[in-house]
């Protein structure tokens, strides 16, 4: 299974909700996404198959080292697009949706420019007490 947006949106959800939860059904994947049952179950079986998730005998879900290294990078361009484009005026929620969008489709050298840039200009709105 290549590295799709879907995989990475599953991989991405299981992440945002161990930050919260110390255990993760399927349920609680149907539930953020949206999604039905029988739809998690057949991709956390690929997942599964992929290495990128663990389930134990109690049904809790875990990234595995690849899993979690996918998650992570997708979770922190979410967050920093976000972040860019509010600061750029756009509504919070709409930012929400269009940064989930864009996400996966950024080469490494263009989010690592908008990553610098971003950081960059924030860092000098802290200096002058903008923030």
């Amino acid at each position: 299974m290549a590295v799709t947006e879907a995989v990475e949106n599953y991989l991405e959800t299981i992440y945002i909700l161990s930050l919260t939860k110390s255990e993760i059904h399927a349920i609680d994947i149907c539930n953020h996404l949206g999604y039905s049952r029988p739809t998690v179950s057949i991709v956390l079986r690929q997942l599964k198959d992929k290495e990128y998730v663990t389930v134990n005998e109690d049904n809790h879900i875990y990234l595995t080292k690849s899993g979690l290294e996918i998650a992570r990078r997708i979770y922190e361009r979410h967050v920093i697009l976000t972040k860019l484009l509010i600061s750029l005026g756009v509504p919070e929620e709409l930012a929400q949706e269009d940064a989930c969008k864009i996400e996966h489709d950024l080469s490494p050298d263009t989010f690592a420019a908008i990553k610098h840039h971003y950081y960059e200009e924030h860092a000098k709105d802290d200096q002058q007490g903008k923030f």
